[in-house]
């Protein structure tokens, strides 16, 4: 039995146009967090294709666009302009164009702006496209040797420890593998609270994935803790946290 198997090409829609019948499309394209190799055939593609490239930052990805002689015109989309920027952009989809949304490094929508974006095309029936690629969370949970078959993505905690402490009360019973997002200067704060919180859990701290300098400690929280201690910390993390297992009492530590 033999079967065929259609590429999907992108929009052919005009790059302008004023038929709303013929409206564009918006692409999710996900781009390298670090490493400029990692980066499909088809996202490539889908950004020499599309009139307009709406960027978390725009000198970011014209790094990327200048490597791979990509000419598409580069528009900024971020925390700053979304409120106005994304009425714009969803007009100009309904009027024919096709965009492509990337962030500063891996996928849309993941503890960046792009998930507003996502949402109001959702609510004005504008089609969406992922194009898949890499992804910070799944780079490092591949890595950590922690379990795999269940996870949560919990991104970024607040800034504020109050509201910090309060998210990490709420995950102590969690059994899946939990997966943070941190800047470097609340790093160890983090630690310190997930510490005494969720207790000496097993975790996996990686640092600057794909990138010259990258690297993944493995061990308790007191054992990375007592790692961080000794240097300076720069870059940007990703900390895989264990479950608490099956039949285990969540024991927090207390240091007095």
């Amino acid at each position: 039995m033999s079967c065929t198997h259609k590429v999907r090409r992108l929009s052919t829609v005009p790059k302008t146009g004023n038929n709303r019948l013929n409206q564009g499309k918006i692409y999710v394209v996900s781009t390298p967090i670090g490493n400029l190799e990692d980066i499909t055939l088809r996202a490539l593609r889908a950004l020499r294709e599309v009139g307009l490239i709406a960027a978390e930052s725009r000198e970011h990805t014209r790094k990327l666009c200048r490597h791979y002689d990509i000419a598409t015109p580069i528009t900024s989309y971020n925390s700053r302009n979304q409120h106005l920027k994304g009425r714009v952009l969803l007009e100009r989809v309904k009027s024919g164009l096709d965009i492509a949304l990337v962030s500063d490094a891996g996928t849309p929508g993941l503890s960046d702006p792009g998930f507003r974006l996502i949402r109001e095309a959702i609510e004005a029936h504008i089609t969406l496209v992922p194009v898949p690629g890499v992804s910070a969370c799944l780079t490092a949970l591949s890595i950590s040797g922690l379990p795999t078959d269940r996870f949560v993505f919990i991104g970024f905690l607040s800034n504020k420890k109050g509201r910090r402490r309060r998210k990490l009360e709420g995950l102590r019973s969690e059994r899946r593998t939990m997966v943070f997002f941190e800047s470097p200067h609340r790093l160890v704060q983090m630690l310190r609270d997930v510490y005494e919180i969720l207790g000496d859990r097993e975790i996996a701290l990686a640092k600057e994935m794909t990138k010259v300098f990258e690297d993944v400690k493995r061990g308790s929280v007191s054992k990375v803790l007592s790692y961080l201690e000794d240097g300076e910390i720069r870059g940007e993390y990703t900390i895989i946290v264990a479950g608490v297992r099956e039949g285990e009492r969540h024991s927090p530590v207390i240091d007095k």
